[in-house]
């Protein structure tokens, strides 16, 4: 039984560790974005770009707000011209959003600095660590994949 505990305690360290390692890492990716935009205005647009036009309440569901933030953050994407709503032409109480040309440009930007700041950082690391970094990417995706 001593096991058990000794390795649940473990687990309960790494997840701690990896946690607050994880939010770190965000913050700081985060601090690589553009500064009018806010990060949650850049997850709403990431997910219309992934998802395509979507309703103001599946975005909601995707992001996991209220209808009357989603509806705040969509209208600043608007003002930006980042993205706009569109009445759905089957539905016409339903009014879909769309990402612009803007938007697209505004998240391969984003992207590609987050990207290139984060691999500054890890080619400062010997090639050992770059490949425990590969793989630890890849039980991260496979820790999402199982995400409720």
């Amino acid at each position: 039984m001593g096991r058990t505990i000794d390795s649940t305690l473990a687990d309960a360290e790494v997840a701690s560790r990896l946690r607050l390692a994880v939010m770190r890492l965000a913050r700081r990716l985060r601090q690589q974005a553009d500064g009018d935009v806010t990060p949650s205005q850049i997850s709403a647009l990431s997910s219309v770009d992934r998802l395509g036009p979507v309703t103001l309440g599946e975005l909601s569901a995707v992001e996991r707000v209220q209808p009357p933030t989603m509806t705040r953050i969509v209208a600043g994407l608007e003002e930006q011209g980042l993205a706009t709503r569109e009445v759905d032409p089957n539905d016409r109480r339903v009014a879909r959003v769309h990402i612009t040309v803007a938007g697209h440009r505004l998240l391969e930007q984003s992207r590609t600095r987050k990207n290139a700041f984060l691999a500054s950082r890890i080619r400062t690391l010997p090639t050992d660590d770059r490949e425990v970094l590969a793989r630890a990417a890849d039980l991260l995706e496979r820790l999402l994949e199982t995400e409720e």
